[in-house]
């Protein structure tokens, strides 16, 4: 049964999401602030979560710092936000800090129920492909999906699961241009504008990761996609 840590203040709200998700197969712990939340997903060890659903307006923790914490203890636990708020920048905050989706109140649970399992079925597929994959070099580096590692010389930098998913993907399809919307569907499952903005903030992250080696480049070409270059 998939285990989902429901963050909601709202008793009425929170009420039907829980009976919602029940009936729909789901295991739910809810908790009532962001800080009950961080507790109770710090001591879950009998079943842990597989995905995470945060009020972004809630007492004592609001739901982007409790995200932040959350990534802290485990960076491949997938999460979404929930907001009454409509605000751009808002979207684009929550995306930045690593979240699946981003729905805004009110919306129907089904909804809901539909996008969580959405995104628990890509991310299993993901899994599959990384674990047949292996380990392998991109240049100079050593890349482990598995664990989330990129390692140059005795140098390990920690990656999250979508910049292990982001860097497999370019890495196979190196040395070719890629459109930016093929890439949007098949590492974060669509090509919105919150999406685009969310993975260009990913994209400099990895230009970061890759930049010790001169023969890795990740060139952009304006208004059509990306090219992962990989020399030698």
């Amino acid at each position: 049964m998939k285990h989902v840590l429901l963050a909601e203040d709202d008793f009425d709200f929170g009420s039907i999401l829980k009976q919602y998700l029940e009936i729909h197969d789901f295991k739910v712990t809810w908790a009532h602030d962001g800080k009950e939340a961080l507790s109770i997903f710090k001591a879950e060890t009998e079943q842990p979560f597989n995905i995470c659903v945060f009020d972004v307006m809630m007492p004592k923790m609001d739901g982007f710092t409790l995200a932040e914490k959350v990534v802290d203890c485990n960076p491949e636990i997938p999460f979404v936000f929930l907001t009454a708020k409509k605000m751009k920048e808002d979207r684009i905050k929550g995306l930045k800090l690593g979240a699946d989706d981003y729905i805004i109140k009110p919306f129907e649970a089904d909804i809901l129920v539909l996008r969580l399992n959405n995104i628990l079925k890509r991310l299993q597929q993901v899994q599959v492909k990384v674990k047949k994959a292996g380990n392998f070099l991109i240049g100079a580096y050593h890349f482990d999906p598995v664990n989330h590692s990129l390692k140059l010389n005795e140098t390990v930098q920690r990656i999250t699961d979508k910049e292990a998913q982001l860097i497999q993907y370019l890495y196979s399809n190196k040395n070719e241009l890629i459109k930016r919307d093929d890439l949007l569907i098949n590492v974060w499952g669509n090509d919105d504008f919150f999406s685009g903005r969310s993975m260009d903030v990913f994209i400099s992250r990895l230009r970061k990761y890759f930049k010790e080696d001169p023969n890795i480049a990740i060139k952009s070409t304006r208004g059509v996609g990306l090219t992962f270059k990989v020399m030698g």
